[in-house]
């Protein structure tokens, strides 16, 4: 199974976008998924249903710094790497989808936070929705950066 399928399977579980990317690397993380759903728990629906940043680039991050990044505050060198390869995922995910903000991706037209009570995940949901396809490209996207990092 791809970390693609096992993030649309997690989100079609009932996590939310972030915590469905980011849980498919739990074991590359060294985390439980419960710690990963706690963590990611806030960045679901474009952060806290804000119709911001799309959760599943927020998890791609969380993972990729998890993996890649640094912990030193002057290391400059590791820092650029760090935001060119955030840069870099962020560009890919917008060019073949449009955006990397939740409310264009969803097609909401007003700005600002949603109601912060999350959608009842029915199958009517499902079907005009795109996030599970988001997650599983989130997650093939980040598996691939991963596999051509090494």
């Amino acid at each position: 199974m791809t970390k693609g399928q096992i993030a649309k399977n997690l989100f079609l579980q009932g996590y939310n976008c972030c915590q469905a990317v980011a849980g498919a690397f739990s074991d590359e993380m060294g985390l439980e998924m419960d710690t990963v759903a706690k963590l990611c728990s806030p960045f679901g629906g474009g952060i806290g249903r804000m119709r911001e940043v799309c959760g599943t680039v927020s998890g791609m991050m969380f993972v990729l710094g998890m993996l890649y990044g640094y912990d030193d505050p002057k290391a400059s060198a590791e820092k650029k790497r760090v935001y060119s390869e955030a840069q870099q995922l962020a560009e890919k995910f917008r060019e073949d989808n449009g955006s990397i903000i939740c409310r264009e991706l969803l097609g909401i037209t007003k700005n600002g936070a949603d109601s912060p009570t999350p959608s009842q995940r029915t199958e009517k949901y499902y079907k005009t929705r795109p996030c599970p396809e988001l997650c599983r490209y989130a997650a093939d996207l980040l598996q691939e950066f991963i596999e051509n990092h090494k």
